[in-house]
């Protein structure tokens, strides 16, 4: 089922490039960390997101059976704005004429594909890539699975996409117990790569890690980055993983000489790690990763989020001469994790204050070392080298 299809028909005949309201055009859809509506105020872009109305945990405006809340680009908390409001309120206004005849399709387009209640599903989809980011800072997202098995508690994936389920009849499993197979991902991102304008691709950038367990077995992200390499345009492919899984493609990667391989690393103590992470691979592993990308020319990094109990300086030693920048980001939402964050040893991570500590201290023995962090989602070197 194309899930874009089904946003453009709720709000028909609204059209991609028109107005939704003075200076406010339509500027697309985006179906990977839920359902989700792109505007272009301009100078600035605002997503409107989209869920049952008894799923989302807070909204500006709602039609009969969902709600309407809004944010800026990149943001993961709503922008309060008065604009933001009235859009969304324009939009509900929309959809509420159309979400019967549309919504009530959807289960059975779904089960068309696959059993509703199937912890793995095996989907094609119509598009590959989708845009996001603004001005010289824009990208492509590409994800060959929605759903991961690695399961981190805290995922902030996790409400948008169980949201994005309920709306479509999909069985209710707890975060790590399901995963979406996009078997035909890597074909149809052949013909993309043909035809879009070349921009950076970040692989699975939220929604789950490319190379959790499954892709064992399916390869779907293999054959996407296979697909990558023998295009004869020029593509700066970018992933993030918390799993060893990568090293089996190091072939690949060798091929690609623009490519970007990071880990997700929030602490240097593995104890930690194992407390939040049990699924993903030790902090030793994901080291161990960086380096031998780095052995083979491919640009490594790091993104430390959420900042977790452990030595600052004993992470930016580690990360000091494997990685060419560092990402650092906070908690954004405890989501499953509550009972981990409860535990006394680590209540006090949860606090917003103590993660701007540790961060800023981060931040500090990071740079004491020579070691870049960025703060724009893509490496300076290819966003007009600006960080």
């Amino acid at each position: 089922m194309d899930l874009h299809q089904q946003l453009l028909a709720l709000v028909a005949p609204l059209r991609i490039g028109d107005e939704l309201l003075p200076g406010v055009r339509f500027d697309g859809t985006s179906t990977e960390l839920g359902l989700r509506y792109r505007f272009d105020l301009g100078d600035d872009r605002l997503w409107v997101d989209v869920g049952p109305i008894d799923r989302v945990r807070r909204y500006a405006a709602r039609s009969g059976r969902l709600g309407f809340g809004y944010r800026t680009e990149g943001g993961r908390t709503p922008h309060a704005s008065t604009l933001g409001r009235t859009i969304c309120v324009e939009l509900a206004a929309r959809v509420a004429e159309n979400e019967a005849r549309v919504l009530d399709g959807v289960a059975e387009l779904a089960a068309a594909e696959a059993p509703l209640d199937a912890r793995v599903r095996s989907v094609t989809v119509a598009t590959a890539l989708e845009t996001s980011g603004l001005g010289d800072a824009r990208f492509y997202t590409l994800n060959p699975y929605i759903g991961c098995v690695i399961g981190c508690r805290f995922c902030y994936a996790q409400t948008p996409i169980a949201s994005t389920r309920a709306l479509v009849g999909l069985g209710e499993y707890d975060w790590g117990a399901y995963v979406e197979v996009r078997s035909n991902l890597a074909e149809v991102l052949e013909g993309e790569l043909a035809s879009l304008p070349p921009m950076p691709i970040k692989v699975s950038p939220i929604v789950s890690d490319a190379y959790h367990g499954i892709e064992k077995r399916e390869r779907v992200t293999r054959r996407c980055f296979e697909t990558i390499a023998r295009s004869e345009r020029p593509w700066v492919p970018m992933v993030l993983t918390r799993s060893t899984l990568i090293l089996r493609d190091l072939d690949v990667f060798a091929r690609l000489p623009q490519a970007w391989v990071g880990v997700s690393i929030p602490t240097i103590d593995d104890s930690v790690r194992a407390h939040f992470e049990p699924r993903a691979a030790s902090v030793e592993e994901r080291l161990e990763v960086l380096a031998q990308f780095r052995d083979i020319g491919v640009n490594t990094f790091a993104v430390v989020q959420p900042m977790m109990w452990g030595s600052a300086e004993g992470l930016a030693a580690g990360l000091a001469g494997r990685v060419r920048g560092v990402v650092l980001d906070l908690l954004a939402e405890e989501e499953g994790a509550t009972a981990d964050f409860d535990d006394p040893r680590f209540s006090a991570t949860r606090e917003k204050a103590w993660q701007l500590d540790q961060a800023q201290t981060l931040r500090a023995e990071l740079e004491r070392r020579g070691v870049p962090v960025w703060v724009r989602e893509l490496p300076p070197e290819v966003c007009g080298g600006r960080a």
